[in-house]
């Protein structure tokens, strides 16, 4: 049996990892609950983030499953927005895939009759597909599709058996703020930082994105500024440092609830709104800062829900072929 992976988590098909280091959060998650369904079978990884080639074609239709494994791929108009590169080949040439934690890109219209084609051509119509949120299976429905769950995100599966006391419920002495190159409001983004260095001791800052790093400077502000990898934030999660997450990284965010830290994600777009609408994971408008004060200063308590029942009925479909 062989596993294929569309993996936004890789930039390009010489397999250079995505400079959005959220992507690999999601990767991660992806693979670990995947390698649970098929008994740690080899996983063959081609990037979403380029065109397919002719050999890559080939390996996905020789797999016995292919995924696309989490992000906000999917949108309604797949012919200008192609954060998950399929040219119109691939209506042809693509088939059978199936979504694993897939997201909207954001709130628009229902999907057009490109992405309609599109989607009924390269999606598997016999099992089921996992996204993350209930606004993608409203799109999904809209674009035809009964067979989709709403699983929430696989980075949040391991929340399921979260304890509320697992999470410290008062503030930490220092504060580790994520923010977005791709969606920057300085004056909002100065006034929290102002709020952050009046309320903790330090302000450390991981640079998920490529250009993370250039905008944090911009605010000309002492920070403890992390490295630019996936690594430096597993260190500095298993440093010892107590800190809050607050910042604008959805999954950055959530990497930081799982190693049990006090986590504020502020809403930009529709991603953590939905998320959160679905699950209750802990959000604020962006700009929200009484909201925000309030949660820094105020006892903090967490119950995440997620919907098991959908996550294992979209895992126990593979059960019968899984050994073959």
């Amino acid at each position: 049996m062989s596993i294929c992976l569309l993996n936004p988590g890789i930039e390009n098909h010489q397999g250079f990892p995505s400079s959005n280091l959220g992507d690999l959060i999601i990767e991660n998650a992806v693979k670990t609950e995947l390698s649970k369904i098929f008994m740690d079978r080899d996983i063959l990884s081609i990037s979403t983030q380029k065109y397919l080639r002719a050999n890559q074609v080939k390996l996905v239709k020789d797999s016995s499953f292919t995924f696309v494994g989490g992000t906000n791929l999917l949108s309604s108009n797949m012919e200008q927005y192609r954060q998950w590169k399929l040219s119109p080949l691939d209506i042809y040439r693509v088939k059978n895939v199936i979504l694993f934690g897939v997201g909207w890109w954001q709130y628009q219209n229902p999907p057009n009759l490109y992405t309609r084609l599109l989607l009924k051509s390269v999606l598997s119509h016999q099992y089921l597909h996992s996204v993350r949120d209930g606004y993608t299976e409203k799109q999904l429905r809209f674009a035809g599709f009964k067979n989709v769950v709403n699983t929430g995100c696989p980075t949040m599966w391991p929340l399921a058996h979260l304890k509320q006391e697992e999470i410290p419920p008062l503030k930490a002495p220092s504060v580790l703020l994520m923010l977005t190159d791709y969606s920057k409001r300085p004056s909002i983004d100065s006034q929290l930082i102002r709020l952050l260095f009046d309320k903790y001791e330090t302000v450390f800052v991981w640079p998920q994105g490529r250009q993370d790093l250039e905008y944090i400077r911009s605010f000309n502000k002492p920070f403890k500024i992390l490295g630019h990898s996936f690594n430096s934030l597993n260190q500095f999660l298993s440093s010892g440092v107590k800190f809050d997450y607050i910042g604008t990284r959805l999954h950055g965010g959530i990497k930081c609830l799982l190693a049990r830290k006090r986590s504020l994600i502020l809403e930009i777009d529709n991603r953590a709104k939905e998320i959160a609408r679905d699950t209750n994971l802990p959000t604020a408008e962006r700009d929200d800062f009484a909201h925000v004060s309030a949660w820094i200063e105020k006892p903090f308590s967490i119950d995440i829900r997620l919907n098991i029942d959908n996550i294992m009925l979209w895992k126990k479909q593979f059960n019968a072929t899984n050994v073959s």
